[in-house]
Order: structure tokens, then sequence, then C-alpha cells
């Protein structure tokens, strides 16, 4: 099983961060090439996502459930369909003085069945840019003016 970690320290209320990341149109956002295809708003406990986005050259669906949320410290989604053999992504938050610190852990199981292996580091080189490109953007929208559009 391949895994992708980070921490992102964002200068940013916990509360803030938490709800920045489970909220779809503000995932859309800070993600590139990708739109939702089911879901909108703050997501909860038992609700399901789909997203849909272009991976070299090629659209791929992913539909997540949220299976895990203990609000603003952590909530897990797992793919339920989709590409990979299997995704899991706990999402955790943590205070740090003003600021908080996001973790993201991904762990998958690379797509194709016994071709899997053969796949599994361009796979885990898409996951952490991804997850790279989003903490970052999650950041900026975060520590800026941006999250209100999301959030009041």
């Amino acid at each position: 099983m391949g895994r992708v970690r980070r921490r992102t320290r964002i200068a940013a209320p916990r509360e803030r961060v938490f709800d920045l990341a489970r909220h779809v149109e503000a995932h859309v956002a800070t993600m590139p090439d990708e739109r939702a295809l089911q879901g909108s708003g703050l997501l909860e406990l038992g609700d399901r996502v789909t997203f849909r986005q272009r991976q070299f050259g090629v659209p791929f669906e992913l539909t997540a459930e949220v299976v895990a949320m203990d609000r603003p410290r952590s909530f897990r989604d797992e793919q339920v369909e989709g590409v990979f053999g299997a995704l899991t992504h706990e999402h955790r938050f943590e205070r740090d003085g003003d600021a908080t610190v996001m973790t993201d852990d991904v762990r998958f199981e690379p797509p194709f069945g016994p071709l899997g292996p053969l796949v599994e580091p361009v796979a885990k080189h898409r996951l952490r840019r991804l997850v790279d490109y989003h903490a970052e953007a999650l950041k900026a929208v975060a520590e800026g003016d941006e999250w209100r559009r999301f959030l009041e």
C-alpha cells in the first residue's frame, strides 16, 4: 500500500481550516482542473462527493464518502468508486498557537489490479503533487480573505 503524508502550517484558526478542507467548492477551487459532479457545501459524516479530474489527458472520476468526523480535529474520507484499488485520506488539524497544523495522510492501493505494483511509483508521484498543490492553495485561501467566499 502506498502512502503520501504532508504537514502544513497555516496561519488561520483551526475551525476555519477544517471547514475549508471539507467544503466541496473550496476543494475544487484549490485543485488543478477538477470539478465536482456530486456534492456541494460542507461535507458531513456519511456524505458522498464525486470529483472529475484529468490525469495525463484522461478524465478520471473518484467518489469518496466521509466515514469519520471529529470537528474540528479530523475527518476521513474513503474512495467508494474510482480508479484506485483503495484510497483513504485522513485529514487532521492541530492548534499551534494562533495557527493550525494540517496533516494530510493518504493511503492507497494502486490502480490496475495485478499491474498495480508497476504503476504505484507514478500514482504516488501524482498523488504527492496533488496533495502538495492542494495544501499550498488551501493555505493561501485560509490565510487571506478568499475563505469568506466559502464560509460566510
